[in-house]
């Protein structure tokens, strides 16, 4: 059984999967336009190298909630395997805490990092630096509730398989 959180967790999921892959491939094309444009039409376009950058910022801050969400982020797997059923539960939870801790405090300090941008500018654009900025908060923000979501679930799961609640 779904519970609210977990299907608002995968709908989540769903969407910044899609907007990761949207962006890779924008990625791609900005990069293969460069490389075309710099060695053969002879433009003289500046932007796709920093344009690229950011994107791809973007996107890597953004599977972070990804890889949060499916449980495939780097764990503490050789201490987990040696420990008993039942003190590896706390040992998750635990993880699971300090993650989630930690991911807030970044969402956190990102809002004043983003905000701080605003009287910062990009070299080529001339846009201020809020949105690339604002991938720190927005990313960290996500894999909170995903790491939240997936520590509620195995929660759920394992007071399902042991029947014991607190």
């Amino acid at each position: 059984m779904r519970t609210m959180l977990d299907t608002w967790a995968r709908r989540i999921n769903w969407l910044v999967e899609r907007i990761c892959a949207l962006l890779i491939g924008t990625m791609v094309v900005v990069i293969w336009f460069g490389v075309v444009e710099r060695y053969f039409l002879h433009l003289g376009f500046t932007w796709t190298e920093e344009f690229s950058r950011y994107v791809m910022i973007w996107a890597a801050l953004l599977a972070v909630s990804c890889g949060a969400y499916y449980r495939e982020h780097i764990g503490l797997d050789i201490v987990k395997q040696r420990l008993p059923a039942n003190r590896r539960r706390y040992l998750v939870v635990a993880l699971d805490v300090i993650g989630f801790a930690f991911f807030v405090f970044m969402a956190v300090y990102g809002i004043g990092m983003a905000s701080a941008g605003k009287d910062q500018y990009a070299t080529i654009f001339g846009m201020t630096m809020v949105v690339p900025f604002a991938s720190v908060p927005v990313s960290s923000a996500l894999t909170a509730f995903q790491i939240f979501s997936s520590m509620i679930r195995d929660i759920n799961r394992d007071w399902a398989v042991s029947g014991e609640h607190p």
